[in-house]
């Protein structure tokens, strides 16, 4: 059995207030699976802010050198400080206090990007700090730390962390989270200065939600993640969702760059969902 929900995370900005489904399943009416919504928006926005950390600090041409003002891929302001190639160095993302859209992102506040060394050697951090900041009326909150882990040359690896996350949907209702994951390139590697052609494998790790009423979601790497750079959303691989009634897999797909996923609960009912 079917069921499809829209979540419209890039689209509609109450996106991830709520799901629901017409239908007599024990699972629609026994849980509130916003959780399942709020928890897939919180790791698309943490995709998306790491991708704007790696497209702004990433260096351009054969100078090697980062550039301030507009970057190419975000409507943003970068200031960076200082300009010379010493670490730590500050990035600032400034999205204005009215915000700006590019593919139907309208991003508000300031991303402060903070790199211990260039995020391609190993041992160097690159935290990013939201600043009031949010995605589509979405306010994000918390600090991300991408730190590289690599031991081969030729497949770089990083931690990702999250703390003191949180997401306030626009009804004002509040998810926070943390989590862990291990990441690796697998493609791009050659091409230190381009980015289009990176993916990325999300390999394992977990992360929890918690809602303002206390009800708690952990989703856990099941199979391999695959986020292409050029994709704004994950294409392949599978999460196991537990928490309350809710015990099932989000499944991403078969690697199209698309948005749509699915959630399979623990009795069979398959939800077909839109990001």
């Amino acid at each position: 059995m079917k069921k499809t929900i829209i979540l419209f995370l890039t689209v509609c900005a109450s996106a991830i207030t709520y799901v629901s489904c017409s239908s007599n399943d024990s699972v629609v009416q026994q849980t509130d699976v916003t959780a399942v919504g709020a928890s897939v928006a919180i790791d698309a926005a943490n995709e998306m802010d790491i991708s704007t950390g790696l497209l702004v600090t990433t260096p351009t041409g054969s100078t090697g050198k980062t550039t301030e003002s507009a970057t190419a891929g975000t409507c943003a302001t970068i200031t960076v400080s200082p300009t010379t190639d010493t670490y730590p160095k500050i990035f600032t993302v400034d999205f204005g206090t009215t915000g700006c859209t590019t593919n139907q992102l309208t991003r508000k506040g300031k991303l402060k990007i903070t790199l211990s060394g260039p995020v391609t050697t190993t041992g160097s951090k690159m935290t990013i700090e939201r600043i009031d900041y949010s995605i589509n009326e979405i306010k994000l909150e918390g600090t991300i730390e991408y730190t590289n882990t690599t031991t081969v040359p030729t497949v770089p690896q990083w931690t990702r962390k999250v703390t003191n996350g949180k997401l306030t949907n626009v009804l004002g209702q509040v998810f926070t989270n943390s989590g862990m994951h291990t990441v690796r390139q697998t493609a791009g590697v050659d091409t230190p200065f381009l980015l289009d052609d990176n993916v990325y494998e999300m390999i394992d790790g977990s992360h929890t939600v918690t809602s303002e009423k206390g009800g708690t979601l952990t989703l856990t790497v099941q199979e391999t993640l695959v986020k292409k750079y050029s994709c704004s959303f994950v294409s392949k691989g599978k999460l196991k969702v537990q928490g309350g009634f809710l015990n099932g897999v989000i499944d991403f797909g078969n690697n199209d760059c698309d948005n749509k996923y699915t959630y399979t609960h623990e009795n069979g009912t398959v939800f077909e969902l839109m990001m």
